[in-house]
């Protein structure tokens, strides 16, 4: 993508020397050797959002259309599509207003129930063993499960689902597959929730005051990307917390002195490795002068959320504890970043699994080195391969009697 330092654990190193060499904005080419900007700077990244007339989020007006076969890998992440990721204007508020008022009314205590009940069932698969991938079993599993079954997905259907959405996520093979089956289930859910509503994220977006301005597929396609959206980057958030408190002695130190300090590693994720590391992105309306470089109408900005957070002018010392302050750029800014009650279910979920995890493992611990953990080659999400643990086998809540 933007390089293969961008798989490796130095990636943080990576974006220190290229704001050295480039400034807050500096060029990097995509695949097929496309131009485009990364975005480095905070201030620069918070102008950018701040400004949807120059910086739009509509694709369409991309300079390098001509040079884009249709087969490109990229095109899921920067090509023209009917969700609300990529829509402009009043129309954008509008269809944002349907989904975060949906979101909005989750119940925080069916939230809670329901991200403790799969938490529980899944360390129930593994506990015995007295070994497990919090990774592959645990992390990016349950977020999807929590997330089907407020949108209306019945356990086993939503269980179902999960495969599906980590292919979708992971552009893994099946991947085309699974966003098929994943639209099928999505059509079928809403279309049911038309005859029969029922208390779920999908019964709300279906009747929402401005459901009528946008056409059902417009609505699939926003249940598909809330989900698959709120997934990973929730399944990563988990991951990552969890290695933190592993790894480093000021959270494993205290975790077991007070359930506060998970919320302190979750905080500390969001600045240090942030699951969302990139966006793509937004284009320039017209020429314009940006982080002292010429940008030109038409180019593509990439939202570099991690060096953002990382920016000596907001962050002079790298290696300060970042206590409660919440000024990360981890979940965007303006009109597009993620919805507010987005960022609640996902910071509910993954520290209800966190909490639940350590909860019932005390003594868990990394089964391998730190040095031997993987990260995905992915320069746009920041996540572990695995997470392999070893702990006192225990027995499984549902044989408790």
């Amino acid at each position: 993508m933007f390089g293969t330092r961008f798989i490796n654990d130095d990636r943080a190193q990576l974006y220190r020397e290229m704001r050295q060499e480039h400034g807050p904005l500096a060029p990097v080419t995509l695949l097929g050797d496309v131009p485009a900007w990364l975005v480095l700077g905070y201030r620069e990244l918070h102008q950018i959002t701040s400004n949807p007339a120059l910086f739009t989020r509509d694709s369409g007006i991309w300079n390098q259309w001509d040079r884009i076969p249709a087969d490109w890998p990229l095109l899921p992440m920067v090509g023209r599509q009917p969700s609300i990721l990529y829509e402009t204007g009043a129309r954008h508020q509008r269809r944002s207003s349907l989904v975060s008022d949906a979101l909005a009314a989750v119940d925080p205590f069916e939230l809670r129930h329901h991200a403790e009940r799969f938490a529980d069932r899944l360390i129930d698969g593994f506990c015995g063993r007295g070994d497990g991938d919090l990774v592959a079993e645990y992390a990016k599993v349950l977020p999807a499960l929590v997330l089907a079954r407020l949108y209306g997905f019945g356990d086993e259907e939503g269980a179902s689902l999960v495969p599906s959405i980590n292919a979708l996520v992971d552009g893994s093979e099946g991947a085309l597959e699974g966003r098929d089956r994943i639209q099928a289930a999505m059509r079928g859910l809403l279309a049911s929730r038309r005859a029969a509503p029922g208390a779920d994220v999908a019964t709300r977006m279906l009747h929402h005051a401005y459901a009528d301005e946008f056409s059902f597929e417009e609505i699939v396609e926003d249940m598909m990307v809330n989900i698959v959206a709120g997934h990973q980057p929730t399944a990563d958030w988990i991951g990552n917390s969890l290695r933190l408190t592993f790894t480093d002695d000021r959270f494993s130190a205290s975790l077991s002195g007070g359930r506060h300090s998970v919320g302190e590693a979750m905080n500390e994720v969001l600045w240090e490795e942030t699951p969302t590391q990139n966006v793509a992105g937004r284009w320039a309306a017209r020429d314009t002068q940006l982080g002292g470089k010429r940008v030109r109408g038409g180019d593509l900005l990439i939202l570099s959320l991690a060096a953002a957070n990382a920016d000596p002018q907001v962050r002079p010392d790298q290696h300060s504890f970042t206590g409660g302050n919440n000024a990360f750029l981890s979940f965007g800014h303006g009109d597009h970043r993620c919805p507010y009650p987005a960022q609640d279910i996902a910071e509910a979920i993954a520290r209800t699994g966190i909490e639940v995890l350590l909860d019932r493992l005390p003594d868990a611990d990394l089964a391998v080195s730190r040095q031997a953990l993987v990260w995905r080659p992915s320069p746009w999400l920041r996540g572990l391969e695995s997470l392999p643990v070893h702990f006192t086998p225990t027995i499984a809540v549902g044989d408790a009697g």
